[in-house]
């Protein structure tokens, strides 16, 4: 903490990016403070850790050639930002208030917190459909995902029937890459018509082994310890029918967690992510910098998120170093 009681670094959220950027700056003698959120539902699981806490078989990160579990993971990349001293907080940022300086930040706890500088690291949350059996076998690695880069190529979806509900780009993309694996992939939609670009709805329905289900939507997802199944609703006739899938992959996008940054001034893009400065983690207010999902809403990947946290780490100490803060 620097000589006018202020922080020199608040690092808020607990993802990879979040993490990361402590490592570099607590390395840095930063003192970096990290509040890491309390668990939420929004619909779906909102936890400390970010959306890795809901991955059950991380094999595309780097320096584990085994694969790790997404909570076992985070614990690693907390301990490891422990082991500089990092200081950890179990609370919300609930409001920040970024007109003078040193910056003030609201707790969730009614406290508040002053900095020199904040990174940003909140991620985006996944949209769920709200079904209780979805949420309950996406938290416990029973078949269901939001993420098919991540969890696509896994040996449990290999060779077999998967879902895939949406109809954007997102989900065009997600499911093109899943008929590499996939004996079947059936495209669930609640319309007769796609919203994805032409040129990503062509490459994906050409596909051999795409099965599109035109005005239908899923009610229940079925299976005990993993998923046997989903109930489809037709929207027009309300006919309710079971189609057997090994996975789910819900691709309906995602929420950038921006909303305590309502009335602070940090520019977002009409999507709701944290605009950055090209090439840098620098937001438009000096001293305020972003990292990971809520700033990224191309790649969405644990690597990038923890590499953006790296450049939001080290833009925050040459700022400060600039600024004259030690």
């Amino acid at each position: 903490m620097s000589a006018s009681g202020a922080h020199k670094v608040v690092i808020i959220g607990s993802g990879p990016a979040g993490w990361t950027a402590a490592i570099y700056a607590a390395r840095a003698n930063l003192d970096p403070v990290v509040y890491v959120g309390v668990p939420k539902q929004d619909p779906g699981p909102v936890l400390p850790g970010g959306q890795l806490m809901l991955t059950t078989e991380v094999e595309n990160y780097p320096g584990f050639p085994e694969g790790v579990r997404g909570p076992d993971m985070m614990d690693k990349f907390r301990a490891q930002a422990e082991r500089f001293k990092t200081r950890i907080v179990d609370d919300d940022i609930v409001r920040c208030d970024f007109s003078t300086r040193p910056f003030t930040l609201h707790t969730g706890e009614g406290g508040a917190v002053r900095a020199h500088a904040v990174i940003l690291a909140t991620g985006a949350m996944a949209n769920w459909i709200g079904l209780e059996n979805e949420m309950r076998l996406a938290r416990t690695g029973g078949g269901v995902s939001a993420c098919a880069v991540c969890d696509g190529a896994l040996p449990h979806f290999r060779d077999q029937a998967l879902a895939i509900v949406g109809g954007g780009d997102t989900a065009m993309e997600e499911g093109t890459y899943l008929t590499k694996f996939a004996k079947t992939v059936h495209l669930i939609h609640r319309r007769d018509t796609l919203r994805a670009s032409r040129i990503m709805q062509e490459r994906f329905l050409s596909r051999p082994n795409v099965k599109p289900h035109w005005n239908k939507v899923v009610v229940d997802v079925l299976g005990e310890a993993m998923i046997e199944g989903v109930v489809l609703e037709d929207t027009v006739t309300k006919a309710r029918s079971t189609l057997a899938v090994k996975g789910l992959f819900v691709a309906i996008g995602h929420t950038p967690a921006t909303k305590f940054l309502a009335g602070s001034g940090v520019e977002l893009t009409e999507k709701g992510y944290v605009m950055l400065r090209t090439r840098s983690s620098r937001t438009n207010i000096p001293g305020v910098f972003a990292a990971g999902d809520l700033a990224d809403s191309e790649y969405r990947q644990a690597v990038t998120a923890a590499g953006m946290g790296c450049q939001a780490a080290l833009d925050a100490e040459r700022w400060l170093a600039a600024e004259g803060v030690h």
